[in-house]
């Protein structure tokens, strides 16, 4: 049988074009994109629409996973998220455990993931963004913790202030996070109720050498959630 050999010629039409996307190693939940406009540059979101709002974005950055170097934040998203947390911190069952745990007999070393010391004026390293929050780059740290002052007063039955920190980073037992993994503290009474307003610390960074903002399941949710409403709203 003679068999001849036909060469395909290639298509040259218009490809279908599909935007990169991929997820982070260092947090599943958060997409980047190729940025269209920006060679070498992602844009970072917890949203699934491609192409992605920038407005909504929690930044971009010309590295995966992102750096304190290569990250450029979204000042919107950081008013964002600041509201959310004022708004649903105070639900968050994590926080709710450690408010508790804060006013039993051990309280004065248990807490937000760390120690807590007499009360004392609050020492920042950098000022914080219009939104509350602090920036987007910052040393990341080991799990030691930072500095007592960023402590509160109270624990053992006495009133005194919690730290809701980041994920990415947990101090270890009896510190307190680092204060770029700070995001706000809030009020706890005697009895380890929350009665104060959530704060933001002015201090935190979304991306730190320890990685980007790790939110608890229950605060991510309602992040999520309102960034959606935010895309719906255009």
């Amino acid at each position: 049988m003679l068999l001849l050999r036909v060469r395909i010629p290639p298509a040259y039409g218009t490809p279908l074009l599909r935007r990169g996307v991929s997820t982070l190693s260092t947090n599943p939940y958060i997409k980047a994109f190729r940025n269209a406009s920006v060679a070498n540059e992602h844009i970072l979101t917890y949203l699934d629409t491609d192409p992605p709002s920038h407005r909504l974005a929690i930044g971009s950055t010309t590295e995966l996973p992102p750096t304190p170097r290569s990250f450029s934040e979204n000042h919107e998203f950081l008013g964002i998220l600041t509201e959310v947390l004022r708004k649903h911190a105070a639900q968050d069952p994590n926080l709710l455990s450690q408010a508790k745990a804060f006013a039993g007999p051990g309280g004065a070393t248990l807490g937000s993931g760390g120690a807590f010391f007499p009360q004392q004026r609050k020492q920042r390293g950098t000022k914080g963004t219009a939104a509350g929050l602090g920036g987007g780059g910052g040393a990341g740290g080991g799990g030691g913790g930072g500095a007592s002052a960023q402590g509160g007063a109270g624990g053992a039955g006495v009133g005194g202030h919690i730290h809701l920190s980041d994920l990415r980073n947990p101090p270890d037992f009896g510190r307190i996070a680092w204060p770029e993994d700070i995001l706000g503290s809030i009020e706890v009474d005697g009895s380890g109720n929350i009665i104060g307003e959530f704060e933001p610390s002015g201090t935190y960074r979304i991306v730190t050498n320890e990685g980007i903002l790790g939110l608890s399941d229950f605060l991510r949710a309602k992040l999520v959630e309102r960034l959606k409403e935010e895309e719906k709203r255009g």
